[in-house]
This record gives structure tokens, sequence and C-alpha cells, in this order.
């Protein structure tokens, strides 16, 4: 479904990425695991074409992706969900909804009723501006409007930092669920415990660069891996 090959990205002349290369295959999730600040962010980013300077090879099911700008990433059927979550404000859940709607094209058929089934909360404040909602209930819209695009592959930035650990929950089910339908999901994050329980596969990564690759289980037994890449 996807992959990464010698991927390098840059803010103006810092180098962020250096040569990240690795494999996602379709109804498949994994997740870049790391620190804040070891370059998972801008991972996600540069895979969905939102840095300015790039190199190395990205491909979607085979076709190059590479060189092509976020909104045509966006159209072969790749949802973002950034970390900072960009919902309107000003708009209700329920157009919040209806801005990220387009019609199927091969994906997870995605309604407003599949939105509010997934996510009860969403329903009940359907009527509710965004910037009125709680930081999780933010958080369930941003995925929820991601997946009315109908996406074939989503990319997950942080999706339960700050989060209360009943939300976190509720991000765990919602994710297993869509692993159960089939979705291919890149999920970043920091937290072993949230990635293992979400992820078939775990890509470590410190400054810029992927430094272990795994299962959840293997990573467990990897002491000086886990100790340090992760330990503050």
């Amino acid at each position: 479904m996807l992959k990464c090959d010698r991927l390098t990205a840059y803010y103006d002349a810092a180098r962020i990425l250096f040569d990240v290369s690795f494999e996602l295959d379709a109804n498949r999730s994994a997740c870049l695991l790391g620190r804040n600040g070891v370059g998972k962010t801008t991972c996600l980013r540069a895979i969905m074409g939102l840095m300015a300077k790039r190199s190395g090879a990205v491909s979607l099911e085979g076709q190059p992706i590479q060189t092509l700008p976020a909104f045509r990433i966006a159209q072969l059927g790749v949802g973002y969900v950034p970390e900072d979550r960009r919902i309107f404000p000003d708009l209700t859940v329920e157009e919040n909804l209806q801005v990220g709607e387009r019609r199927n094209e091969g994906g997870i058929s995605w309604t407003l009723e599949r939105s509010y089934a997934m996510f009860p909360a969403l329903h009940e404040f359907r009527l509710r501006q965004g910037g009125y909602l709680s930081g999780g209930q933010q958080q369930m819209l941003t995925i929820a409007r991601t997946l009315m695009g109908q996406p074939k592959l989503l990319l997950i930035d942080e999706p339960t930092e700050g989060l209360s650990p009943l939300i976190v929950e509720t991000l765990v089910e919602a994710i297993l669920e869509l692993k159960r339908e089939g979705l291919t999901m890149l999920l970043a994050a920091q937290d072993m415990q949230f990635a293992s329980q979400v992820a078939d596969q775990i890509y470590l990564m410190n400054r810029g660069a992927i430094v272990y690759s795994g299962t959840p289980d293997s990573l467990k037994h990897d002491t000086d891996a886990v100790t340090a890449n992760l330990a503050v």
C-alpha cells in the first residue's frame, strides 16, 4: 500500500528526516513511535506532500507520489489527521463532517450515520460549534471528518496527546474497529502502550531516523531499544 524509500525532509536548511525507509501493507496498521521532536510529524507531513523540501521516494499502491501536491495525494485516497486537529471552530459538528464528505471511490464507505455510531458524543453535540468542544471531542471530530473523505490510507498524528484515559480508550476502540474493517493506517505516537494496542508493526524513531523495526511484542522484550529511545 505505502512505501517510503530513503525519505528525507528539511525545514529551511535544517535536515529533519534522514533516509527513512519502510513499507506498510494494505489492511495493516503501523506506528511511528518516539519521543517528541524525533521526526514523526515531519514524516507524516512529508508523505502527505506538506513539506516544501524533501527527497527520496514515496509510493502509494505502486504509484509514485513524492512529487505530487497534498491535494492530489488526498484525491488518491490518503487521509491526514493532524496533531492540531484544525477543525472549523465556527461550524457545527455536523457542518464540519459535511465539509469533509466525499463520494466513495473504493475505500470504506463512510457517512454521517457511521460517524455518529462510532463516536456517539458527536451525535449528541452535532449542532454545537466545533470551537466549544472539548479536546477529546475535537479529536473524534477530526478523525470522523477525515473518514468522511473515504480514505484508503489514514495518517494519524499523535491522536492521544493531552487526552484523558477515558477518551484514549474510546479512540483505541475506534481505531481497532477501523482495523477490523480493513482500513490501512499509519500513526505517530509517543505512548508505547497505545502503539502496542493498535499497531501490527512499530517503527521506533530517534533523531529523524528509524532505529528499530518490529512487532509490539518484540519491542516489549527489547529493553535496550526502549531505554535508549523512549526513556526520558
